[in-house]
């Protein structure tokens, strides 16, 4: 580790300590997972489908389904990395009071976390837009692969496949899609598209939870960003909310964001390194 990434692990490190943290991540926190981010420092620019794009009819749909499909046959194969099992254990410590995560993947929730406020939603789950009715992906993954046999073989193994599970496809022509099994309607994974809101009660939800925060006689708490440029509002507001009351921000992350103005310390580098440091930092103080 570089002489100057140490140096702000410390700095941070004492910003953290005896203070209760809320947690902030987003995609770079799963690149070690195998699952490649939008902003990163090598990321490949991203063109994801928007939510009015997948609305404006079947071709898009067929489209998004057709590269979805193959890009879940890999993404459900991720497990978490260093850095969500350095959270999972800031919270068994009593350290961390709870994780608001942009990321879709899961893998909080796989690694043992449990106060997660999913964000953008889940890749795991399909919603109705005419009837809302959530089921399981891997229950469609099923459906999808009967009524297009041999699609994901023939796609290859060298696809690139995107943070939401999208695939990079040459051609969809004659996937087929799946309607509703229960009114036809229209699928779609249960998650934010871009050009989408995130759920109000969501939204406040994380509020709160940064709330809790708040300066009180034992001092403000921490907001620990990890893995985040920053780039969109959805997650970018929270840190400006933290900041405007008072609560230190501690940014981890490869590269710039958006909010290293805000923040009281920033640590260059990756999460599955820095992470578990907090988190041994925590269980060495928990033990004492």
């Amino acid at each position: 580790m570089q002489s100057d990434t140490r140096s702000s692990v410390e700095r941070a490190l004492d910003v953290l300590a005896g203070r209760r943290v809320v947690a902030l991540t987003g995609a770079g926190l799963s690149t070690d997972s195998g699952i490649p981010d939008y902003r990163g420092p090598d990321s490949p620019p991203r063109t994801p489908m928007t939510y009015d794009e997948f609305r404006s009819g079947e071709p898009a749909q067929r489209r998004y389904w057709a590269r979805s499909h193959v890009g879940w046959a890999r993404m459900r194969r991720a497990e978490p990395n260093d850095g969500h099992r350095a959270f999972a254990g800031l919270e068994r410590t009593g350290v961390l009071h709870g994780l608001i995560t942009q990321n879709v993947d899961g893998l909080h929730r796989a690694a043992g976390s449990r106060s997660v406020i999913d964000l953008h939603g889940r890749i795991a789950d399909v919603v109705c837009l005419d009837c809302r009715q959530t089921t399981p992906r891997d229950v469609l993954q099923e459906r999808l692969a009967a009524l297009n046999p041999g699609f994901v073989a023939t796609a290859g193994t060298q696809v690139e496949t995107a943070p939401d599970g999208d695939a990079v496809l040459e051609s969809v022509a004659g996937f087929r899609i799946a309607p509703c099994t229960a009114c036809g309607g229209v699928l779609k994974p249960d998650v934010v598209f871009f050009g989408e809101n995130v759920p109000r009660d969501r939204v406040a939800q994380a509020y709160a939870m940064v709330d809790a925060l708040a300066p009180g006689p034992d001092g403000a708490g921490v907001l620990l960003v990890a893995g985040s440029s920053l780039t969109v509002m959805s997650g970018l507001r929270f840190v400006r909310h933290a900041h405007r009351h008072g609560i230190p921000v501690v940014i981890v992350n490869r590269g710039r964001t958006r909010g290293d103005e805000l923040a009281t310390v920033l640590v260059g580098g990756g999460c599955s390194d820095v992470l578990p440091m907090f988190a041994a930092a925590a269980a060495g103080s928990a033990v004492a």
